[in-house]
């Protein structure tokens, strides 16, 4: 998980709540110029002192961490020592070329580097994290919203360590500290067991492209019900006649449902290009990736009845052709229309009932 910073120092007339609201969400600390608004802190947060602009007040305690400008307070190694009792960190803020080999030095060197880049490009904090490979300490990204925070999160795949936002409003705090979570859960998948294939005539199919590739036993979770789904293979295998397109998985009828974050339902008619899905592999490891297009074409359809060792009953409605595929048990590539009763295939069982796609505990029937 990403550390959550939230930077009070220029909070105004909703300081309290807004630390109220911190407190409740746990977030990693709260950060303030003056040393008397972490008095009131609970232990679970970290208290840090940023006087920027300021000098550093003689008193530093109850700051847990001093995040320091060297030029106006001095280095943090020399402050460690006359402070003994309070961790130390540097602030950098990046406008050049110098000021971001500062932050690389900071980055491998320190403890706690807070970095400030004024640009919007995100190609320094890339250059500053590829430097600090390795190093033991955290990097903290200086953001100007929840948006912002969840880019930072995700540069080079690794992101940085955590962020510090400063709140505008109440409410600010729990979309930080949402955005921080990792939003897909690993998933337990079963063994489903096919009980028929059957065809079912004409109708609008979907297939799902997105903006990244998926792996060779990676799909996303489609079902007619939103009780059960199969997980569909992506188009990662070759195939004789057309090129692989690992980014797309030929889905379903538009009508069904597939996974998207939070554990909410998305109908596939109901993707957009911007819009998230669940992308999960044989183990049910998933991750969310960006919808990049849906493409719905009138198709013959291919109707998949299968059963969970609960008794739970699955359909799955296809495009029927034999290049249209599922994924089997160890991440075995099954085509859809070779499919016989008894062949096992992967799938999920959600439990909870939906309600415009999000999970409720209600009475409801799907057939």
């Amino acid at each position: 998980m990403k550390l959550c910073w939230l930077d009070i120092r220029n909070v105004n007339g909703a300081k309290e709540a807004i630390i109220e609201e911190a407190v409740h969400q746990r977030v990693d600390a709260v950060v303030a110029a003056d040393p008397a608004d972490l008095e009131t802190l609970p232990p679970t947060v970290k208290k840090v002192l940023f006087p920027q602009d300021l000098p550093l007040p003689e008193k530093l305690t109850p700051a847990d961490l001093v995040i320091v400008e060297p030029g106006r307070h001095g280095e943090p190694a020399e402050l460690a020592q006359q402070y003994p009792d309070v961790e130390f960190g540097r602030f950098v803020e990046i406008t050049d070329a110098d000021s971001l080999e500062d932050a690389c030095r900071a980055a491998r060197l320190d403890r706690w580097s807070l970095l400030y880049f004024r640009d919007p490009t995100k190609i320094p904090l890339e250059i500053v994290l590829a430097a600090a490979a390795g190093a033991n300490g955290s990097i903290i990204t200086q953001v100007a919203d929840v948006e912002e925070a969840e880019i930072v999160f995700g540069v080079l795949e690794h992101g940085s360590d955590g962020v510090m936002l400063a709140p505008r409003t109440v409410g600010d705090a729990t979309e930080l500290k949402a955005a921080a979570v990792s939003k897909a859960a690993d998933l337990d998948l079963v063994e489903l067991e096919v009980t028929g294939i059957r065809r079912v005539g004409m109708g609008e199919r979907a297939c799902v492209d997105t903006c990244t590739n998926f792996g060779l036993d990676e799909g996303i979770l489609v079902g007619s019900h939103s009780t059960g789904m199969i997980l569909c293979c992506s188009e990662t295998h070759p195939l004789p006649y057309m090129p692989t397109r690992p980014f797309r998985v030929n889905a379903g009828a538009l009508h069904s449902y597939t996974l998207s974050a939070d554990g909410r339902t998305n109908y596939l008619s109901e993707l957009r290009s911007g819009g998230r899905v669940l992308a999960v592999d044989a183990k049910g490891k998933s991750r969310i990736v960006t919808v990049g297009r849906v493409k719905i074409e009138t198709r013959p359809l291919l109707a998949i009845d299968a059963v969970a060792p609960s008794g739970v009953k699955v359909n799955l409605i296809v495009q029927d052709d034999w290049h249209v595929r599922v994924l089997g048990p160890g991440g075995t590539v099954l085509n859809v229309t070779e499919l016989t009763e008894g062949t096992k295939v992967l799938g999920c069982l959600p439990v909870e009932q939906r309600h415009v796609g999000y999970p409720i505990d209600e009475f409801c029937i799907e057939k």
